[in-house]
């Protein structure tokens, strides 16, 4: 069975987390802080906060931005429900924003009009996650101009787009964002197995990250009722959880970041690949705005109603039948029975709800050859073919 997506995992990884192993610290060590070193270097970033998934990094920047009850926090409706839940474990309202048919990031003019609306009622948001759909960047410089006429903060949920590029700079510099979050989960671009990073120029924001994921507590002596401590002596002064990453993750982490160009530069030609093999297939192949270089996190495919009359479902177990296993991402988040209840129906969010009812994300990672990636091709031919 060819799987839409899997990890790739060298030797180098697997000395480099027995060193961690054989180390004299599993938690709490040296390897987490040049992990973050590096990936802030690595996008041009100030400071890098590693958490133990990238849902911890997207829940500890909410709370660093101080999002709470009373306030609002708008996304959109295709990503996994991470992007609304941390706003939502702050006590935030939540609503959406729809995504644009070619790019399927968040829609800038239907941000455009939602703000405008939100401003005239004073109902505007503490908040905004645009997320980088399956490694192409959403359109952030437009993003940042509208949002920069209110007090909103902006967290980018790059978790698909670690290695990916927008207007020339590397996505997670924070040059349109507050912070940026990367997901390090084994279908992603990289994986520390569980983990995630939050990425911020701003350094109140990210002392306050730092402290959030691990419990609220502070050893500086700078944040502590107590000027003078004792060496064991710590404080907390807010409430905050244990999110860190291990040692061991960051071990993985630090021997997968220098392989991330190849990784990257595979997943591009393989992006290629099926552009030239799908183009006369009754298929709407993805698109990519100039200003983003993706990291191709996903291939994502519509079936094209009007060029077939099979529909998603039927293309989907026709390739499992031939023991190829694609996904479908996302559930618009809003369709959730979770969401309905807050009082979202289906139909609010058209174009997700129609991005839905026809994606297909083919087998894309780093370890697919050419000939899996070839029988793929086949598989689909064969299924419209018949």
């Amino acid at each position: 069975m060819i799987q839409y997506a899997r990890q790739d995992i060298a030797q180098s990884d697997i000395d480099a987390v027995i060193e961690a192993l054989n180390s004299d610290f599993l938690t709490q060590g040296p390897i987490v802080p040049r992990f973050e070193q590096a990936v802030a270097e690595r996008v041009s970033a100030s400071h890098a906060i590693a958490t133990n998934s990238g849902t911890s990094a997207l829940h500890i920047a909410c709370m660093a931005i101080g999002l709470g009850p009373g306030d609002s926090l708008w996304t959109v409706p295709n990503s996994f429900v991470a992007s609304a839940n941390c706003g939502i474990l702050c006590g935030a309202n939540i609503d959406f924003v729809d995504i644009e048919p070619i790019n399927y990031c968040m829609d800038v003019n239907a941000l455009a009009e939602k703000l405008s609306i939100a401003a005239s009622e004073s109902k505007l948001p503490k908040a905004i996650i645009p997320v980088h759909y399956s490694g192409r960047s959403a359109m952030m410089k437009e993003i940042r101009a509208l949002v920069s006429q209110f007090d909103i903060f902006i967290v980018e949920d790059a978790s698909h787009s670690t290695g990916g590029n927008y207007l020339g700079k590397p996505v997670g510099s924070c040059q349109y964002c507050d912070v940026s979050v990367f997901s390090f989960h084994p279908v992603k671009i990289m994986t520390t197995t569980e983990g995630g990073i939050a990425l911020t120029n701003n350094s109140e924001l990210a002392e306050r990250m730092a402290r959030i994921r691990t419990h609220g507590v502070t050893r500086n002596p700078a944040e502590m009722e107590n000027s003078q401590p004792q060496p064991w002596e710590y404080e907390q002064i807010e409430l905050g959880l244990n999110y860190r990453m291990s040692e061991i993750q960051a071990a993985l982490g630090l021997s997968q970041l220098n392989r991330l160009d190849e990784f990257v530069s595979r997943r591009r030609q393989l992006a290629m690949q099926y552009d030239e093999q799908l183009r006369e297939l009754p298929l709407i192949l993805p698109r990519i705005h100039p200003e983003s270089e993706s990291t191709w996190h996903l291939y994502p495919v519509l079936v094209d109603s009007e060029r077939t009359s099979l529909n998603r479902e039927q293309v989907y177990f026709s390739l499992l039948e031939q023991d190829i296993k694609p996904n479908v991402h996302f559930i618009p988040i809003h369709t959730q029975p979770y969401f309905r209840k807050m009082g979202f129906n289906r139909g609010d969010f058209p174009v997700s709800e129609w991005f839905y009812s026809n994606e297909l994300s083919l087998p894309m990672y780093f370890g697919l050859s050419d000939e899996q990636q070839l029988s793929v091709v086949r598989a689909l031919e064969k299924t419209f073919r018949n």
